[in-house]
């Protein structure tokens, strides 16, 4: 990446990202939502939300903004528009709590303020599926990786599609009032397309060259990562479109959720397979802290599947999905995320402040930029915190839940501290620190 162009707002995009999840941790603490509250309830909803959109959604989309035109060997297709959707995503996100708030009660607003938050929503993510579409568009055939970030980006328009109407209905219009059973039976579609197409099979298809990258690792297996994103499209299209058809037709979802269950456990092995080649076949022997963080988070991944597939042949998957989705939006993605952005955060910095001084003066090495001894342990508790909230849903102890999450958000506040040490150059040795020619990164923005 010597050379390439920087994301001006990557750095924005993830503190806006990370504001959002300490935000919806402190208020899982303070026991509002789920499970002191019912799980469909408009407070596991808000909380929900600002999970999903605001921390997963809006670090995701930075994430892209940065390495999709690495994984295509293409410049972003308008930058310009990246601004813009971050508020859009923003705005429209706070105004959806409102609405949220003022369907439990909290606050005495109107309820058109769910359709006009989903509304700015829907523009947000419309800008970002047009900016990072049209960049995929000017590069196929895509390659194996850009292949699962177009499908989460088809998924996107899916999910955003299914919240709208659900504005509508909650917010009890005249148009939404055509719809009455759509929150009961369009609800396992909406998590689908956004969970396991959205955050999921993307994250997936970044992970690929992310790890490749970080760990010099060949290209991956094409033939497990082909069956990987072709089981996975299998999944999505049976859940999304049989979904849209038993929905339309009053059918139950069943039999679709079950088929396509099948296909993601043959996409998950194939694809968690491909990644432990990527390991066996790297180059980079002592594995960095983000790797190995990645592996604990994929290996939460794993038990989720597990667990969901052991719950389904009891019978007992409704009763039990609070703690999946948990375990998946927590231990998996959020796990995910947070490890990488410990390697991209001053990676990207070290891109920004060394890169243009490159050859000219001595420099200090990506990893000198992170004291990975000390944030070792502010994983471990984030992790350590993230299963035991797990289990403490399984036997319903809800006081357990609040304080292993509280466990969850000083992890999240060490690992905050870390990523600003970086961006701030504060562990750098001072000989080399700020060698001749080069500049201090701004905390927030990267220049180009």
């Amino acid at each position: 990446m010597i050379g390439t162009s920087l994301f001006r707002w990557a750095i924005s995009y993830f503190a806006v990202a990370i504001a959002w999840l300490l935000l919806a941790e402190v208020l899982i603490v303070a026991g509002f939502g789920f499970p002191n509250h019912d799980i469909d309830g408009p407070d596991t909803l808000v909380v929900v939300h600002i999970v999903t959109i605001g921390w997963l959604s809006t670090a995701l989309c930075g994430a892209l903004f940065q390495f999709v035109p690495v994984l295509v060997a293409r410049p972003l297709y308008a930058e310009r528009w990246t601004l813009p959707a971050l508020v859009l995503l923003t705005l429209g996100l706070s105004v959806l709590l409102a609405g949220f708030l003022t369907l439990g009660g909290h606050l005495n607003g109107p309820r058109w303020l769910l359709p006009v938050g989903a509304s700015l929503l829907i523009a947000g993510f419309a800008l970002v599926v047009a900016n990072l579409g049209m960049t995929l568009w000017s590069a196929r055939p895509l390659p194996g990786p850009a292949r699962f970030v177009a499908a989460g980006l088809a998924c996107i328009c899916v999910t955003a599609s299914f919240g709208g109407l659900f504005s509508l209905v909650l917010s009890g219009t005249a148009i939404g009032a055509q719809w009455p059973d759509l929150l009961v039976s369009g609800v396992p579609i909406h998590a689908l397309a956004g969970l396991g197409g959205w955050l999921t099979f993307t994250a997936m298809g970044v992970s690929y060259r992310l790890l490749a990258m970080f760990m010099l690792a060949p290209d991956s297996d094409a033939r497990l990562g082909r069956l990987a994103w072709l089981a996975g499209i299998t999944a999505l299209a049976v859940g999304l479109v049989g979904g849209v058809l038993a929905l339309w037709r009053m059918t139950g979802l069943n039999l679709t959720l079950l088929l396509a269950a099948a296909a993601a456990l043959l996409s998950l092995a194939a694809y968690g397979r491909d990644v432990l080649g990527l390991y066996r076949a790297r180059k980079r022997r002592a594995l960095e802290l983000n790797t190995r963080m990645s592996l604990v988070a994929l290996a939460s991944f794993v038990a989720a599947a597990m667990l969901s597939a052991a719950f389904v042949a009891a019978g007992s998957f409704a009763s039990h999905v609070g703690a999946l989705a948990f375990l998946v939006a927590f231990g998996w993605l959020t796990g995910l995320v947070l490890a990488n952005l410990y390697k991209i955060v001053p990676f990207l910095t070290w891109l920004e402040t060394y890169g243009p001084v490159m050859g000219r003066v001595p420099t200090p090495r990506v990893q000198d930029l992170v004291a990975e001894r000390r944030a070792l342990k502010w994983f471990v508790l984030f992790f350590a915190g993230s299963w035991m909230a797990t289990l403490m849903l399984l036997v319903d102890a809800a006081l357990g839940f609040r304080l292993a999450v509280a466990v969850v958000t000083l992890a999240t506040l060490g690992l905050s501290e870390e990523f600003i040490r970086a961006r701030r150059l504060a562990d750098v040795a001072e000989p080399l620190r700020l060698p001749t020619g080069a500049a201090a990164p701004h905390l927030l923005v990267s220049r180009n």
